[in-house]
């Protein structure tokens, strides 16, 4: 297998996580506001739960970054979305996580129903 073969391979697989973690996200905000808490939600809170783990570990920056860089891949170009959208993951990602916990908090311990 090549490195270019390689480099598909990672990015294919990271931008598959970033969809999956972007949705995961999105329905925790989603459970968090309209207090829905089907079984997604909590496979959704173990992915994010996962992801923070991963990130934290690897001091802030996606470890997956490091294999498409070795195999050829130029700045920005981890995954097959585009740059202008990844750039600002965890500003953006980080604190809708953090809303989304939040209000989920409130819903289980009755603040509002």
């Amino acid at each position: 297998m090549t490195d270019s073969h390689r480099l598909a391979l990672v990015r294919g697989a990271h931008t598959a996580i970033y969809v999956v973690m972007s949705g995961s996200v999105f329905a925790i905000l989603y459970a968090g506001i309209v207090g829905d808490n089907r079984p997604w939600l909590f496979v959704a809170l173990g992915l994010v739960a996962v992801e923070v783990v991963v990130f934290v570990g690897s001091g802030m920056k996606c470890p997956l970054t490091a294999f498409v860089v070795k195999y050829g891949a130029p700045p920005g170009a981890d995954t097959f979305l585009p740059e202008r959208l990844t750039r600002h993951t965890l500003h953006v990602f980080g604190p809708l996580i953090v809303i989304g916990v939040l209000l989920l908090m409130a819903r289980w311990l009755g603040v509002f129903q």
